[in-house]
């Protein structure tokens, strides 16, 4: 349980600054003390708009990554990578994103790349100290089930089920290199599992879970983040969550974060179920939309969402990472997503 209630976090990414995106398209031009100096930029760009919002917990807003997953490809040996999506043109779409073949015996040799980024994220933070204020940092890593879904089964791993087997023991040694590297807070993201829950068996997705996490539960504060696809704001699963209950409530980690501000909060007495075993991180702040939710707003949905978990087991977020959406409207989301939940605590008495 959280000694912070009503604690205030993001899911991990943050949009890239225009001025690194037209760095990566000339990276060419750049040595490696300049990348290194863009990549610590972008981090303090992101740092700094997660503090201005105030929140609770911060990350890096995988500045430094492709894109929530795809960079982790880079890690892997055993792959052709592919070079191109197969389909260039037209409304963006997750058959934009391109699949990679599998050559040999899948392993990453030097890590996934994650404990760098958190040890970035440690020399930036600590910099920068914000006073008065206890900030803590996340780091996020793909699961294997959603880490496989970007790869073409072969003779050697004929399904996706092979494929994340094979990636369960990658994903476990990045858990405890980045425990045993001083991280206090770590998100296992497997978004796949909530996409495909309804039609594949959600205790096998419980199972593959709680393997992966196994070596590092009790050693730090594990999240996971569950939401039903963002890729260009577009969703790739039915958007429910029944499907995954009640397996999903014995996903061994401290706090469940769903999707519920896109969905109009359907669904939203499930969050009580999930207070029952862990912190239920509620979606508040809709990613795929421009409207930017007012203070009041923020607040009335934490009221409704007090409805249903107590205080102490209510985490608020937006729906999914914020890579997608805009800066301008990023910041101004966080922001307000802090102002309405302090507005709640000092209702109850709680401060800010």
């Amino acid at each position: 349980m959280q000694d912070h209630p009503l604690r205030t976090t993001v899911i991990g990414s943050y949009p890239l600054p225009g001025w690194l995106e037209f760095a990566a398209r000339h990276l060419g031009e750049f040595g490696p003390a300049d990348v290194a100096e863009l990549q610590d930029d972008a981090v303090i760009t992101a740092l700094h708009d997660q503090r201005a919002a105030g929140l609770d917990v911060v990350t890096d807003g995988e500045q430094t990554r492709l894109d929530f997953n795809l960079s982790f490809y880079g890690h892997l040996t055993g792959l052709d990578l592919e070079s191109a999506p197969p389909r260039r043109f037209g409304p963006p779409a997750h058959d934009q994103r391109g699949r990679h073949r599998v050559t040999g015996e899948l392993a990453a040799p030097h890590g996934l790349g994650v404990v760098a980024e958190f040890e970035r994220l440690r020399r930036l933070a600590a910099a920068v100290p914000v006073a008065g204020r206890l900030v803590t940092l996340k780091a996020s890593v793909p699961g294997p089930y959603t880490l496989s879904g970007r790869l073409l089964p072969n003779d050697q791993y004929p399904d996706r089920w092979a494929l994340t087997e094979a990636l369960v023991p990658v994903v476990q040694r990045e858990l405890q290199a980045l425990v045993a590297a001083g991280c206090a807070e770590i998100s296992v993201d497997e978004p796949s599992m909530s996409c495909y829950a309804h039609r594949e068996d959600p205790r096998r997705f419980v199972d593959i879970f709680n393997r992966t996490v196994a070596p590092v539960v009790g050693r730090t504060r594990l999240a996971t983040h569950l939401c039903f696809g963002n890729y260009k704001g577009r969703a790739v699963g039915p958007r429910q969550l029944a499907p995954l209950f009640p397996a999903f409530l014995d996903l061994h980690c401290d706090e469940m974060h769903v999707e519920m501000a896109s969905r109009e909060f359907a669904e939203l007495e499930l969050i009580g179920r999930i207070a029952g075993r862990m912190d239920a991180a509620v979606g508040i702040v809709d990613v795929k939309s421009y409207y930017l939710e007012t203070p009041a707003d923020i607040a009335a949905r934490v009221r409704r969402c007090l409805a249903h978990a107590p205080a102490e087991r209510l985490v608020f977020a937006p729906d999914c990472g914020l890579s997608q959406t805009a800066r301008w409207a990023a910041r101004t989301k966080l922001a307000n997503l802090v102002a309405g939940v302090r507005l709640v605590r000092r209702e109850l008495g709680l401060g800010e």
